[in-house]
């Protein structure tokens, strides 16, 4: 039996990350082992990048060892605050030997922000707590860290004028070049359903590029995804959505699937699944015709989505549901400025004395 999209890709992410421990000590398998039924496969993969990093910088910076595969757990608990904070600074500018295209090998700059560096040092954060708890380090130093600040960033969204424009052009490219509308012609209705069910539904470029064909449900209007933490939802799409894949449906019966992707919905034009990678571009074809000065993304089809829902509603907790937020404050923080809005709005709603005459 065939592999669910998300099991398949469980599988290759736990390939991947037996690899990179291979590049990291020994004792580090424990920790991986240790939240491997907490941890999503991919975030067990971004550790595994961060902590070569900070084990490349204990080789090279601090020379403790002259390989990575020397260090000891007691290596870790040894190391000092200023040490850590030393690491931190590292993370802003550090240099490395990378193979080019012809072979040979040369240096180059990696500059990291204050997100990345975040990042990295949250990852170590993890790494420390989990050593702590096991009992295998008798302090836990990297607690003591201040993670930098982020400035807050805005949420780049669609509006629904913008979201009427894009969906023209996925429908009818008038803008492409002459190259890219070839391709148009023979992906448009493809496209449109996958431009429609995001923005309808907000769901996630993985989620989507991941459903099958019984995923499907015309009865009831709905699709079922499988959430980020490993939960399958039924999430429910509107009529002018269900046009746009019925549409599509009658194509995709004319194409013949390549082996091992016969259950997929979305097939890209090798009739293989369709990638994140090829909706990330996708999007971006689309909307740098419309929008040329928003980065839009896939994930801000999402908030799209989540915008509309919350002035139609006005249900912060609707929208979490909906969107898969496993805490509502993460959706408070994405609408915060839509809630002092809302607030805003009904400051005349209660009066205190009436107006002479009023009842």
């Amino acid at each position: 039996m065939a592999l669910a999209y998300h099991e398949e890709l469980d599988k290759k992410n736990t390939v991947k990350l037996r690899e990179l421990q291979k590049d990291l000590p020994v004792f580090c398998n424990v920790f991986f082992r240790g939240i491997d039924q907490i941890t999503a496969s991919r975030t067990k993969i971004a550790y595994a990048y961060d902590l070569k990093v900070f084990f490349t910088y204990l080789k090279e910076e601090l020379n403790i060892h002259d390989s990575i595969d020397d260090f000891t757990v007691q290596d870790v608990e040894n190391l000092t605050i200023p040490e850590l904070e030393e690491y931190m600074e590292y993370l802003k500018y550090r240099t490395k030997e990378k193979e080019n295209a012809e072979g040979e090998m040369e240096t180059i700059d990696i500059l990291n922000h204050n997100k990345s560096i975040k990042r990295k040092i949250s990852s170590l954060k993890s790494f420390y707590n989990y050593l702590y708890k096991a009992g295998l380090i008798s302090s836990n130093k990297a607690s003591l860290l201040s993670l930098p600040k982020l400035s807050e960033e805005e949420i780049i969204r669609m509006d629904q004028g913008e979201i009427a424009q894009f969906l023209d052009e996925v429908e009818n490219g008038h803008q492409l070049s002459k190259k890219e509308r070839e391709f148009h012609e023979k992906n448009n209705v493809r496209d449109l359903a996958m431009m429609q069910l995001m923005l309808g539904t907000g769901i996630r470029v993985s989620e989507c590029v991941g459903l099958n064909l019984s995923d499907l449900d015309f009865n009831n209007n709905g699709i079922r995804i499988h959430r980020k933490g490993g939960k399958n939802v039924t999430i429910y799409f509107s009529d002018e959505v269900e046009s746009g894949l019925r549409a599509y449906l009658e194509e995709r019966k004319l194409k013949i699937p390549a082996l091992g992707h016969e259950e997929a919905l979305f097939l890209s034009m090798q009739n293989k699944r369709i990638s994140v990678r090829s909706v990330e571009k996708m999007v971006k074809k689309y909307a740098s015709r419309v929008t040329p000065l928003k980065h839009i993304t896939p994930h801000k089809l999402r908030s799209s989505y989540g915008t509309n829902l919350y002035q139609e509603t006005g249900d912060i907790y609707l929208v979490a549901d909906v969107l898969g937020h496993s805490d509502v404050n993460t959706t408070k923080k994405h609408y915060a400025a839509l809630e002092e809005e809302r607030r805003r709005s009904v400051r005349n709603v209660v009066r205190l004395r009436k107006e002479e005459g009023e009842s």
